[in-house]
C-alpha cells in the first residue's frame, strides 16, 4: 500500500502530484456485460466496484425503490400506518391495472386496499396500480407524489435522481444512476429492517392472482434478499440487488443489459465476487496517525492527522497490490491549528476504483510559530506560489 501525504499545487510541480493523487494505474478486478455498475460493502461503504456508475439513466421499475422510501419514511414518522386503506381509482386502474398490460397486482376498480398489501405488491410484484393507488392517497394525485419522490431524494443525498411518476414508467425527465440506486437500497436496509424484509417475499397473492417475485436471484441461494428489476428501451434490463452471505452484505446496481437471462446471471457473477473475493481489514486503529499535513506560518512545520474512530475497509482477498492510499489537503495548513480541525481526507482505491474516502482531523494543536519560523514559511510559500 503507498500512502503519500501533499497538498494539491497547480502549475508543474502541482500537476506531478495531482497525478500521484488521481491516476492509479490498474485496472478493474472484475468484468461485466453491464453499461453501467456500482456495488459497495453495506458495512464499511467501501466501493466494491464501479463502472461508469454516475451516468444519468431512465430507472425503469427501479423508481419504485423511492417511491417505497417515501411509504416508509411516512410509516416511521408515524403519518400512517400499514393498516391504512386507499381506494383503487378508474386512473390507477388504467394506467396500472389489469387493462394497461404492465406489472400489476390486479386490484379491483373502486376497491379499497390496506396500505400493506399495496407495499406487498409493489415490492413483490412491482405493481403499477399499486403506486399510483399509493401516490394518490397520499398525496392526492401522481405528479403531486412524484414531486415528493424528489424532494426526498435530495433530504437522503441523492444529487441526480428526479421522478415524473411513481411506477418508473418512460417519461421525459425521469432518472438516476446505478449509484444512486445502490445507495438508496443501502438506505432502505439500513433505515427501515422492519420494511425491507417485504423485498425478499418468494410470492404474493392478490385478487386471487397468485405471482411469484420478479427478483431472479432469490432462487439462487445465494443469499438475495430483495430488492428490484426494471427495463426499458432506453437503458436496458436492469436490477438492484443485495445479498449476505458469511456475515458479509454487497448491494449491487447494474444497467444496460441485452435481456432479462443476461440481467440475471451478471448480477449473480458481481454479487457472489463481491461477497465472497473481500476481507474486513482495519488498515488505521482509532487515535492511531495516519499522516502528516504541511502547516504555514506554525510553531511546527506539519501537523499529524488522524480519522474519527478504526478505518476499516474491504480489501480484495487475492491482488492486494492494487491498493493505493492518498492523503489529500488544500494547503499548507494556515496557522493556528486546532486539535479536532478538518484538514483533509484519506482516498483509496482498489483497481482504478475510488473505493473509500474517509475524513481526517488535526491530531495536536498547533499554534502560530515565530517570526524567524513565519518568514521562513513566507519564503518557501513565495517560492512555490510562483510556480503555481
Amino acid at each position: 500500500m503507498q500512502l503519500r501525504a501533499f497538498p494539491p499545487f497547480a502549475g508543474f510541480l502541482g500537476l506531478a502530484l495531482l497525478l500521484l493523487c488521481l491516476a492509479p494505474a490498474q485496472a478493474q478486478l472484475f468484468e461485466t456485460k453491464a453499461t453501467q455498475a456500482f456495488m459497495i460493502d453495506a458495512d464499511t461503504g467501501t466501493v466494491l466496484f464501479s463502472k461508469d456508475a454516475d451516468k444519468p439513466i431512465p430507472p425503469a421499475s427501479m423508481a419504485k425503490l423511492m417511491t417505497m422510501e417515501v411509504v416508509f419514511n411516512a410509516i416511521k414518522s408515524g403519518r400512517l400506518k400499514l393498516d391504512d386503506t386507499f381506494v383503487v381509482s378508474e386512473n390507477a386502474w388504467r394506467k396500472g391495472g389489469a387493462p394497461s398490460g404492465t406489472s400489476t397486482m390486479f386490484a379491483k376498480l373502486k376497491s379499497a386496499i390496506r396500505l400493506e398489501d399495496l407495499i406487498q405488491g409493489v415490492t413483490v410484484q412491482a405493481a403499477n396500480d399499486g403506486c399510483i393507488v399509493i401516490a394518490e392517497g397520499m398525496a392526492g394525485s401522481e405528479d403531486n407524489f412524484a414531486a415528493q419522490m424528489t424532494e426526498r431524494a435530495r433530504q437522503i443525498g441523492l444529487k441526480t435522481s428526479s421522478f415524473v411518476n411513481s411506477t418508473g414508467l418512460p417519461a421525459d425527465g425521469q432518472r438516476t444512476t446505478v449509484r444512486e440506486l445502490a445507495l438508496l437500497a443501502l438506505h432502505l436496509w439500513r433505515d427501515y429492517p422492519d420494511f425491507y424484509r417485504y423485498y425478499g417475499l418468494k410470492d404474493f397473492t392478490w385478487n386471487k392472482i397468485s405471482q411469484k417475485n420478479r427478483n431472479p436471484l432469490l432462487a439462487m441461494d445465494i443469499g438475495a434478499d430483495g430488492l428490484a428489476v426494471g427495463a426499458s428501451e432506453a437503458s436496458g434490463f436492469g436490477i438492484v440487488a443485495s445479498v449476505s452471505h458469511n456475515g458479509t452484505r454487497v448491494i449491487m446496481a447494474m444497467s444496460g443489459l441485452a435481456n432479462d437471462k443476461e440481467r440475471a446471471e451478471e448480477a449473480r457473477k458481481l454479487l457472489d465476487w463481491g461477497a465472497r473475493s473481500f476481507e474486513k481489514t482495519e488498515i488505521f486503529a482509532r487515535d492511531e496517525v495516519v499522516g502528516e499535513a504541511q502547516v504555514f506560518g506554525g510553531a511546527k512545520s506539519g501537523v499529524t492527522l488522524k480519522a474519527k474512530g478504526p478505518i476499516d475497509i474491504f480489501l480484495p482477498i487475492t491482488n492486494r497490490d492494487k491498493l493505493t492510499a492518498k492523503i489529500v489537503y488544500t494547503g499548507p495548513v494556515a496557522a493556528p491549528v486546532e486539535e479536532g480541525q478538518p484538514v483533509g481526507a484519506l482516498r483509496v482505491w482498489i483497481g482504478d476504483t475510488l473505493s473509500q474516502e474517509t475524513p481526517l482531523f488535526a491530531a495536536e494543536s498547533i499554534g502560530v510559530g515565530t517570526l524567524p519560523q513565519r518568514a521562513l514559511d513566507a519564503v518557501k510559500e513565495l517560492a512555490i506560489g510562483w510556480l503555481r
